[in-house]
């Protein structure tokens, strides 16, 4: 493929093996992100998609655009571990044998043995270090050897926010010059809303007399220090609206909330929606007296941008990335498990949202960025990415 002024444009793999549609949550939204950024922007370059027999179809659509060609593995990505051994073993031959020897992984799933392939990696975090019980044996176990592999063989390791750089230098000795630093995009139309009334009759709720919450349903999501927060705001009376939505997808620490729930019998304060559609969550939050976002651990951290973006008070955490990535304009708690500290400050939410600069996660900017970076550690000339 050809440039403009007849240069030729180097090709760069991007490795989308582990795509499983649907099943890989918030990570695979935002690297199709990125993909669409890639899609929109002017630059000249050469990206071929590297994708498995049971993904390919939806990765179609990238090659109506004469910048990207699709790849097909000979493996299925529902397959974990045949995935992950083909991976290992193969992908570097069949990377080679199609003329390709730059990679770019949006994950940190990179082969350990790359037989030459040079690559850039994604780090999005690294909770199976710091929480290691969630997770097999086995999954932690090749999660510390990928990382040792990142560490030592990447050319460049890519953090999605400056809290994931700090940690993995820190905990895992990677090297600051060889990290840079690119928040995920953040997509949201806050027009796109469901219709509110229909929202009241449904879950039992009124307008700003809610508060509301989006989580997977995992430990250190938080979600049960919520739980006895509202148990106690019921106790003892407390002069704020008694009722929480929570929606989202399952996870391992659904039964210890549905076992709380019951326990606590908070059945007419808490309600689990399980999924929602966007236009039905931008409503809910759109609508609520406050967002909370009670975690502990997040790479980045989505939820509560996007409820800043749709104008809600949040009222969060001081863990990991989250004041970060909300740029110090929510209501923070010092304590994620102090439910005096909590009720608190859900007395009187302030509201910061409009302050938020959110032009640090546009799509298109981020995806220029990660064009930039590969062009840079992939030799690629600069003023193919113009």
């Amino acid at each position: 493929m050809s440039d403009k002024a007849g240069n030729q444009n180097p090709e760069f793999a991007v490795d989308l093996l582990w795509v499983r549609p649907g099943k890989v949550g918030g990570t695979e939204v935002v690297v199709r992100h990125i993909l669409d950024g890639w899609l929109e922007l002017k630059s000249s370059f050469h990206a071929v998609l590297v994708v498995s027999r049971d993904n390919a179809e939806t990765f179609l659509r990238y090659a109506d655009d004469g910048r990207f060609s699709l790849l097909t593995a000979p493996v299925d990505s529902a397959g974990i571990s045949g995935r992950i051994l083909w991976q290992n073993f193969f992908l570097a031959g069949f990377l080679k044998k199609n003329g390709l020897k730059y990679c770019f992984s949006p994950v940190y799933d990179r082969p350990y043995f790359d037989f030459g392939i040079r690559y850039i990696t994604t780090v999005h975090d690294i909770q199976a270090y710091h929480y290691p019980e969630y997770h097999p044996f086995h999954e932690v176990a090749y999660s510390r050897m990928i990382w040792r592999s990142c560490r030592k063989k990447s050319l460049i390791n890519i953090c999605i926010s400056g809290f994931v750089r700090d940690d993995i230098v820190k905990t895992l000795g990677f090297r600051p010059e060889r990290l840079e630093t690119i928040y995920d995009p953040v997509t949201l139309n806050p027009d796109e809303q469901a219709d509110f009334e229909a929202l009241e009759k449904r879950y039992g709720i009124e307008d700003g007399k809610y508060f509301y919450t989006l989580s997977q349903m995992i430990p250190h999501k938080n979600t049960v220090t919520l739980l006895k927060v509202f148990a106690a705001i019921r106790d003892r009376g407390e002069d704020i609206p008694c009722r929480l939505l929570i929606s989202g997808i399952k996870g391992n620490a659904s039964d210890e909330v549905n076992r709380l729930l019951a326990e606590l019998k908070l059945e007419d304060q808490v309600t689990l929606t399980g999924f929602v559609s966007d236009a039905e969550r931008n409503a809910l939050c759109s609508h609520s007296r406050a967002f909370l976002f009670p975690s502990i651990f997040e790479g980045f951290g989505i939820p509560p941008i996007e409820a800043m973006i749709l104008g809600a008070p949040v009222i969060t955490t001081r863990c990991a990335c989250i004041p970060e990535v909300t740029q110090e304009l929510a209501d923070y708690v010092s304590d994620p498990y102090d439910t005096d500290e909590w009720i608190r400050i859900m007395k009187e939410p302030s509201n910061r949202s409009g302050e938020l600069d959110i032009s640090v996660y546009d799509r298109n900017t981020i995806a220029a960025k990660y064009l930039e970076v590969i062009g840079r550690c992939f030799g690629i000339p600069s003023d193919l990415y113009r």
